[in-house]
């Protein structure tokens, strides 16, 4: 099987990342079919990329402004058997193409997701983050299998999928993700989440798999290191997951995040109370961490389901 890689970008400010990004696919230990930069709705980036990587497939987002839009137009433009994704701001490591390829040797997989660990900025951890919270800056968090294992969804910045499953689902949904890009978008996300459940539900026995081996580095900036940060991604999460369930239903649509609430998270709550006892003073902010996220999340559920409940009135 061959793979074509797509990178989404949207802003010469993140020049570099891009630089990095492209070169991590570029030394990937199986190589890559082709890669596609999709540039969203920015002539002048376009043309940038275009002279800077003439070995590189570079396209205008031919669909709506965003996130989905982007992918969507990777995905029409690929012509590999596999489509992965790679986000702007991350890193991949040399061996990642070749575990998510691996992944589809298995029966039923039609998506492989990896591992994503963050870079941060400041160069340390917050000593306040809880490991529970990872995925509010794009990552693999505590909760999700340790091991090679079928999972309901992979995270965006870090899967491949079957192309031409993809196209016979629909693609990604607009309006779902970050439709408006740029520093001051709300930090909505969930555009896979919803793309993921929407496949299993068309195609029964179709498997999302895990897939560990397939590690990217997630580059988190000082600004979402921050509390604010922290607490108005969890708020637009479940913004997101309100309009998820409105798409796939309850059922499926917050299957995963009960699990998560009733169980990682108390527990996690716990463990931080607990390293606080033992000496570690940033135990108590990772507890506090955990509910106050927990909380802001259900709010945004809740303020997200009325909302759509008196668009429909």
């Amino acid at each position: 099987m061959n793979t074509s890689v797509v990178i989404c970008v949207y802003t010469d400010e993140r020049w570099e990342d891009i630089r990095q990004a492209v070169e991590s696919v570029e030394s990937q230990t199986r190589p890559a079919h082709e890669l596609i930069l999709v540039v969203d709705h920015n002539p002048d980036l376009h043309l940038r990329l275009k002279r800077e990587y003439p070995q590189a497939i570079v396209v205008e987002n031919t669909h709506e402004k965003g996130l989905s839009g982007g992918k969507n137009t990777g995905v029409a433009t690929a012509n590999g058997e596999i489509v992965a994704f790679l986000d702007d701001d991350a890193v991949a490591d040399p061996g990642w193409l070749e575990a998510l390829e691996e992944g589809f040797q298995e029966p039923g997989v039609v998506g492989v997701g990896g591992r994503t660990d963050p870079l941060w900025a400041s160069g340390r951890r917050p000593r306040w983050f809880p490991y529970e919270f990872d995925w509010t800056v794009g990552c693999t968090y505590r909760g999700m299998p340790a091991v090679r294992a079928p999972i309901r969804n992979v995270m965006g910045g870090n899967a491949a999928f079957l192309r031409d499953v993809v196209a016979e689902v629909g693609g990604f949904h607009s309006g779902i993700g970050r439709s408006v890009q740029g520093r001051k978008s709300r930090p909505l996300g969930c555009e896979e989440t919803e793309f993921c459940i929407r496949l299993t539900q068309r195609k029964p026995g179709s498997v999302m798999l895990f897939e560990p081996r397939a590690v990217i580095g997630h580059k988190v900036s000082r600004q979402r290191e921050r509390f604010a940060y922290f607490r108005s991604r969890c708020y637009a999460e479940g913004l997101s997951k309100a309009l998820v369930t409105r798409e796939v239903g309850t059922q499926d649509g917050l299957a995963s995040e009960r699990a998560h609430a009733m169980k990682t998270l108390p527990l996690g709550a716990l463990r931080g109370v607990g390293e606080a006892l033992r000496g570690d003073p940033g135990g108590l902010g990772r507890a506090g961490a955990i509910v106050v996220g927990l909380a802001w999340t259900v709010w945004g559920y809740v303020v997200g389901s009325v909302r759509l409940k008196v668009a429909r009135s």
